[in-house]
């Protein structure tokens, strides 16, 4: 039997990166509790040429091998470090050459860096609309980290490691179980994870 397929997209476009950090310790924190296949990506891997491809077919190699990994997903862990209070543009790009059916029921854990405390809603008020759109299932937990929650890209901030343990074991439980920590089968709907998790 095949292991779920965990993607993580950072939008970090350089190395290193908190976002990739972040990204990384979601994944790497629900694969330590699941059996997954996880794949990383930075907005870096798909190449200069996607910002200039206005359509999918114009994506060069390289940023289509991209977007076919983020459809072909069973679950994704997506971050963006915050820019004048949104994802940068290149992540929103990415995600406008996604077809709108790919991730429907699929569980995304959201994954923010920025500044200061001020961007922490960029998770509520762009992140998830965005996914919304997608007929996703957003993780209840989203994880945001300022630039002082990290020593030297090493995230060190207590309250913040707790979050990506939280959304760690909401991301193994769906893929693994079909359900949410706390809800128990006996209480869920026969069929998706999002009957069992919209309970």
């Amino acid at each position: 039997m095949s292991r779920p397929r965990l993607v993580g997209i950072s939008a970090n476009l350089q190395r290193p990166s908190r976002t990739r950090v972040l990204v990384e310790a979601i994944a790497g924190a629900a694969a330590a509790q699941a059996p997954l296949e996880v794949r990383l990506f930075d907005l870096v891997d798909a190449g200069p040429g996607l910002g200039s491809a206005w359509t999918r077919s114009a994506l060069p190699l390289p940023a289509r091998r991209v977007v076919e990994a983020i459809e072909e997903a069973d679950a994704l862990v997506v971050g963006s470090p915050v820019y004048k209070g949104g994802y940068t543009g290149l992540f929103k790009h990415l995600f406008d050459l996604v077809e709108p059916g790919a991730l429907a029921n699929k569980p995304v854990a959201i994954a923010a860096t920025g500044g200061g405390a001020r961007h922490a809603l960029v998770v509520e008020h762009a992140f998830r609309p965005l996914f919304g759109f997608f007929n996703a299932l957003q993780l209840p937990t989203a994880v945001y980290g300022s630039n002082a929650d990290f020593t030297d890209y090493a995230l060190t901030d207590a309250g913040v490691r707790a979050r990506v343990q939280d959304a760690a074991g909401q991301l193994a439980a769906l893929l693994t179980r079909g359900l949410l920590p706390g809800i128990r089968p006996e209480d869920a709907s026969a069929g998706s994870p999002v009957a069992a998790a919209s309970r």
